[in-house]
C-alpha cells in the first residue's frame, strides 16, 4: 500500500471518519474519471484544488463538485491575495500528494481549506485518497469537519 494512501487512512481514523479506502484499478485523476469508477454522478465527486497565494505563498485547498469550476475571483476574495495554480512539484513536497490523488485530509504540511457549499447537497460525496487510483466516500459534511474547511460559495 502507499504511504499517501496510508497517510489518508490514518487521518480518517484519528478524525473519528469510518472510511473505506478503494483502490479502483483504473484512473480515478479527473472527476469524470472516478465518476465512472464509483458508479456515481460526476457532482458527488469532490475536487481537491491546490492553488497558492502569490504574495504568501500559502497553499490553499478548494474542495468543489465535480460537475463545477472553482471561482478564482470568489476564492481570491476569500483568501485576501491573488492566487495561482500550484506547480505539481510543490504540490507533492508540501502536502504529499501528487496531482490526481490529492485527498482532503492527510496532507504532510499546512493547507487552509475552503468547501463549496453545494457538496452538501448530496448524500455521500467521494473524494481522492492519496493515490490516482484511490478514493473514499462520506457524507459531505463529515468530511468538510474532517478538512477543517470553511463553506462557503466558491464553485461556478
Amino acid at each position: 500500500m502507499s504511504k499517501s494512501v496510508e497517510r489518508v487512512r490514518q487521518a480518517a481514523a484519528a478524525k473519528g471518519l469510518k472510511v473505506e479506502v478503494r483502490r479502483m484499478g483504473e484512473s480515478t485523476r479527473t472527476a469524470e474519471e472516478a465518476a465512472a469508477q464509483c458508479g456515481v454522478g460526476v457532482g458527488q465527486i469532490v475536487k481537491s484544488l491546490i492553488f497558492k497565494g502569490s504574495e504568501s505563498e500559502k497553499l490553499y485547498l478548494f474542495l468543489v463538485p465535480g460537475d463545477r469550476r472553482l471561482d478564482q475571483e470568489k476564492a481570491v476574495a476569500l483568501v485576501g491575495e491573488a492566487l495561482v495554480r500550484a506547480d505539481p512539484r510543490e504540490v507533492r513536497e508540501r502536502t504529499g500528494f501528487a496531482i490526481g490523488g490529492v485527498a482532503p485530509i492527510g496532507h504532510t504540511g499546512p493547507v487552509e481549506a475552503f468547501a463549496d457549499g453545494r457538496l452538501a447537497s448530496y448524500d455521500i460525496v467521494w473524494a481522492a485518497a492519496g493515490a490516482h487510483d484511490a478514493v473514499f466516500s462520506c457524507e459531505p459534511k463529515t468530511l468538510i469537519e474532517a478538512a477543517g474547511a470553511q463553506v462557503a460559495d466558491i464553485g461556478v
